[in-house]
């Protein structure tokens, strides 16, 4: 493997090897959304993107497509360099196809409905947003909530902070850095990454005995490489990922990238 002035590319190409299957197609989606909206033939962004006054029942594909569209390159990488550990973390627990059912359903709709409601009713606004980074938001929140379980607070000189607050500190520091950056989005997204990570997930995804069944009708762990069974999952369906060999905090500080704007 090549490296540079001795660094090596190896452990990175075996993580990227090792990534299972719903998180890789996450990430080729991503990218490849990106590529077909460069030569302007299709305005994607406007096509995808979650514009509160566009919604209605010939246009719903909004609440499920707005993570998926990106304002430019720099965006798109930096959502997907955040969103892959937490997505592969997310689909080795519970498996490839309950994260395919939770993402392409109430973990996305439900922030997207969230923020209709709040940007057109409460502020009386119409701001679209776009990009994966309300799914980089939803899983920190999700991270939090269980990090606070076993390590309850951040010690920063002398002060205290609550772990679970970690999203919201960097929630702020990227609206402060990033242009055009949807606050309101954030926050959302990370709302129902708190409330899943409180154990309500389980309530909304798939009965276990239907995956089993498309499991095995289908043959899927023998035909689909990377896939992850809902009986090969690393640390069991809806268990408590372990967390007392991670630094306190440790979930909130990967990279996290920014939702854009494109207007009213």
């Amino acid at each position: 493997m090549p490296s540079i002035r001795g660094l090596s590319f190896l452990p990175a190409r075996s993580y990227l090897v090792r990534l299972p299957l719903f998180t890789r197609a996450i990430i080729l989606i991503i990218a490849l959304v990106w590529t077909l909206s460069i030569p302007k033939l299709w305005d994607l962004q406007a096509w995808g993107a979650l514009i509160p006054d566009k919604v209605s029942l010939f246009s719903a594909h909004r609440l499920t497509t707005f993570p998926l569209v990106h304002a430019n390159f720099i965006h798109a990488a930096m959502n997907i360099i955040a969103l892959t550990p937490l997505m592969e973390r997310f689909e080795s627990e519970y498996g490839t196809l309950t994260a395919l059912a939770l993402f392409f359903g109430p973990l996305t709709t439900v922030p997207a409905v969230l923020y209709i409601i709040i940007e057109r009713v409460i502020l009386r606004a119409n701001t679209a947003v776009l990009g994966a980074s309300i799914w980089v938001f939803l899983l920190l929140g999700m991270e939090a909530i269980r990090t606070y379980r076993t390590n309850p607070h951040i010690v920063i000189a002398t002060h205290q902070i609550p772990t679970w607050t970690t999203p919201l500190v960097l929630i702020i520091v990227v609206w402060a850095l990033v242009p055009n950056t949807s606050l309101l989005g954030h926050l959302c997204g990370v709302l129902i990454g708190y409330i899943a990570g409180l154990g309500y997930v389980k309530y909304i995804a798939p009965p276990e005995w239907a995956l089993r069944w498309i499991e095995g009708r289908l043959n899927l762990l023998a035909i689909l490489p990377h896939y992850v069974s809902i009986d090969q999952k690393t640390y069991g369906r809806f268990g408590v990922l372990p967390t007392t060999n991670r630094p306190s905090g440790s979930a909130a500080t990967e990279l996290v990238g920014s939702t854009q704007r494109l207007g009213p």
